[in-house]
């Protein structure tokens, strides 16, 4: 493991100061990885700790946002093609998409948003409820609540842990 740090920290080393946090950003727009995972990646890669968990936040909340807004057009595209009466075959929903409805039911859309990251990432979630039809200004305030909150909370821990470590 302190091998592929090494190696992690040598490419960042390599790149100039600026584009370093890109990394982070980077990792935080790929589903699973997420703002969390892109934050950690780039603390352990040597960026300072509020840099990477600001790239990642960034990273994460704009994949978020372009797959939310195509969502809300294509959402828009499809009811406004039903309205005219040209009605498409609709399929079941998959059954992450079930999951998802499911739980907005439960718990809202703050509830989904702010749980959700612990079941599916934040880019499913988005698209879901904006497919839904929740509306997409709400769905990124929620998303962005989370994206910040969970990013934050695992950046830091990651830092904590690294200094600990280096003790």
């Amino acid at each position: 493991m302190n091998g592929i740090i090494e190696s992690l920290q040598q490419l960042a080393g390599s790149l100039p100061p600026l584009f370093q946090p890109l990394v982070s950003a980077l990792a935080g727009a790929i589903p699973f990885v997420e703002g969390e995972g892109g934050a950690a990646l780039g603390i352990l890669v040597g960026i300072p700790p509020v840099v990477a968990i600001i790239a990642g936040i960034v990273g994460n909340f704009a994949c978020v946002f372009v797959l939310a807004m195509v969502a809300a057009k294509t959402r828009e595209a499809v009811v406004t093609r039903r309205a005219a009466g040209q009605t498409m075959v609709t399929e079941a929903p998959s059954p992450r998409n079930r999951k998802v409805l499911a739980a907005m039911d439960k718990y809202g859309v703050p509830g989904v948003s702010l749980l959700g990251p612990l079941l599916v990432p934040t880019m499913f979630t988005a698209t879901a409820l904006v497919a839904a039809g929740v509306r997409p200004g709400r769905v990124l305030f929620w998303q962005g609540l989370a994206i910040v909150l969970w990013t934050t909370a695992i950046g830091v821990l990651v830092s904590l842990g690294l200094s600990a470590l280096a003790r």
